[in-house]
């Protein structure tokens, strides 16, 4: 059975979407930087720390994660940092 969307991974890295960790303070410029990028195609890759195990056992109704699929967190501050680059369509 095919997905009603799959991920493309021939997309290309666009552009950032709101503000760096390092200038939210969300890094130490070393290997720890989350992050929000629109890709070429208008997808949305985030960076961020893989929680998959930490929630995969607790998710609300409704919510599931497909085998190759993970729960990524990103810090709060770097998601409001960028609602001013996310179009409402």
């Amino acid at each position: 059975m095919a997905r009603a969307w799959e991920a493309d991974p021939a997309a290309l890295f666009e552009r950032r979407l709101g503000k760096s960790a390092g200038e939210l303070g969300n890094s130490d410029g070393h290997d720890d930087c989350p992050d929000i990028w629109r890709l070429s195609n208008g997808d949305i890759a985030v960076i961020g720390r893989d929680l998959t195990g930490a929630y995969a056992s607790r998710l609300p109704d409704g919510v599931s994660l497909g085998a190759d699929e993970r729960l990524v967190v990103i810090p709060g501050n770097m998601l409001s940092a960028a609602k001013g680059d996310i179009p409402d369509v």
